[in-house]
């Protein structure tokens, strides 16, 4: 069975320009390309673009997925590992479904919602591996700092995120090297930015657990399609990686 790009296109919910571009950027090829110049598409293909959208849909810039889609040998194990962050995704929209429909019954009871019942979901998207990492004190100390909030403070916060991760990206696309004072301000930056955060090794003043902590989220930015897209590209979130590392071993 084959789809004509028009027919793929239209399936996809994306255009036709979009899959050339694709095919120009290496990462979809047309499975053949007909006499008449009609480019057509095979199950492996399709299957293919099943994968990119969802690196897409994670945040992935073209050059994170391209390298991701080059360092894999086993394409079923790819398939494994986004059908797991599917469900993972799948059971975290399940428990804000429960979250909203517990509010509602409420009220329209004449009754008040319980209030962690309501926020239930809504921000411990990484709970389970933030316990695994660091244990259960970590994840409850941050998600009740973080609900303690206003509106206005958590909004600050997350320009403040952001503020840092474009100063990542404009130092990685600049070309700073990762041990120059540049990246290493960002780097203490950084640190300071996870220091702010109850419950972390850098917040309790743990140096050798904060080294760990360090070094491993360096490592996650670049390992994990959720974080590898945050700052840009793969070589963006390398540049992160190598420049936390450095600061990890020599200044902390």
């Amino acid at each position: 069975m084959e789809w004509t790009i028009q027919e793929l296109a239209t399936r996809a919910g994306i255009t036709s320009r979009t899959l050339r571009h694709y095919d120009r950027f290496g990462l979809l090829a047309p499975s053949r390309v007909g006499e008449n110049g009609y480019r057509y598409y095979n199950p492996a293909a399709v299957a293919r673009l099943q994968r990119i959208l969802l690196m897409r849909q994670l945040g992935m810039g073209l050059p994170a997925i391209a390298k991701v889609l080059a360092d894999e040998v086993d394409t079923c194990d790819g398939l494994r590992t986004h059908i797991a962050a599917l469900e993972e995704e799948r059971d975290r929209i399940e428990q804000q479904i429960r979250s909203v429909r517990h509010t509602l019954e409420a009220l329209q009871a004449g009754a008040e919602p319980r209030m962690d019942v309501m926020l239930a979901g809504f921000n411990d998207r990484y709970k389970d591996e933030v316990i695994s990492r660091w244990g259960e004190r970590a994840f409850q100390v941050s998600n009740d700092w973080w609900h303690g909030k206003t509106i206005d403070q958590q909004q600050a916060w997350k320009q403040d995120t952001e503020d840092l991760v474009a100063a990542w990206v404009t130092a990685a696309k600049a070309g700073v090297s990762p041990t120059s004072e540049h990246a290493q301000s960002l780097a203490a930056r950084h640190v300071q930015w996870l220091s702010q955060i109850p419950g972390t090794p850098t917040a309790d003043g743990d140096r050798d657990r904060s080294i760990e902590m360090v070094e491993g989220l360096g490592d996650m930015y670049v390992d994990d399609p959720r974080f590898a897209g945050m700052y840009d590209d793969a070589a963006g979130a390398t540049f992160v990686r190598d420049a936390l590392r450095a600061y990890a071993r020599t200044r902390m």
